[in-house]
């Protein structure tokens, strides 16, 4: 039988598991309170189909550190965003004002690019460009396209000389025998 410390009793523990929201959560705090109930490692590895040494360490981290020991603790193992932090993209807005240096469309290797020199980096990966301009909610815009009555007919003129012709038709199907497979053979002979 497993030694549970008196963080939460049982009934804070059995309305914890039902009100969790997060799944790893439910399950661990459900680990806990079938100890705390008297149960074995055992049998509550049987229950939750854990393994028994997982619900010992549980168990452990329970008793160590209390119910803020349970749950997924990967969410909270990363550091803070060191790129893109409110200054870069404050300034990275400002910068969008103006075209870039060769003159086009900002995209996300470009704005990487500035960043990097930015930052004092040797590279961005494009992505995080492209997550930057997301970030400050900047979209490509491009003119929508009129209607073609309202082109001049010089305009009209260029378009159809640039046209692409047509690829040819397929040509008349070749017909085969029935049967693809092995030599042709004959049932007249037999």
């Amino acid at each position: 039988m497993a030694r549970i410390v008196d963080h939460l009793s049982v009934a804070e523990l059995e309305a914890r598991y039902r009100a969790a929201r997060d799944a790893t959560e439910a399950r661990h705090t459900q680990a806990i309170w079938l100890l705390a109930q008297g149960r074995t490692f055992l049998e509550v590895s049987e229950v939750l189909a854990f393994a028994p040494r997982w619900v010992e360490e549980l168990a452990a981290r329970y008793n160590a550190l209390g119910p803020e020991a349970l749950g997924d603790q990967r969410r909270r193992n990363g550091r803070a965003a060191s790129l893109l932090t409110e200054d870069v993209l404050a300034a990275l807005a400002e910068r969008l004002r103006t075209p870039p240096e060769d003159s086009g469309l900002w995209s996300g290797p470009k704005v990487a690019a500035w960043m990097a020199r930015h930052l004092g980096l040797e590279r961005v990966h494009p992505q995080r460009g492209w997550e930057a301009l997301k970030r400050i909610g900047w979209s490509v815009q491009a003119p929508r396209p009129r209607h073609p009555r309202a082109a001049t007919p010089e305009q009209r003129a260029a378009f159809k000389g640039g046209s692409m012709p047509l690829s040819p038709r397929p040509g008349r199907r070749i017909p085969t025998g029935r049967s693809r497979s092995g030599r042709r053979t004959s049932t007249a002979l037999v």
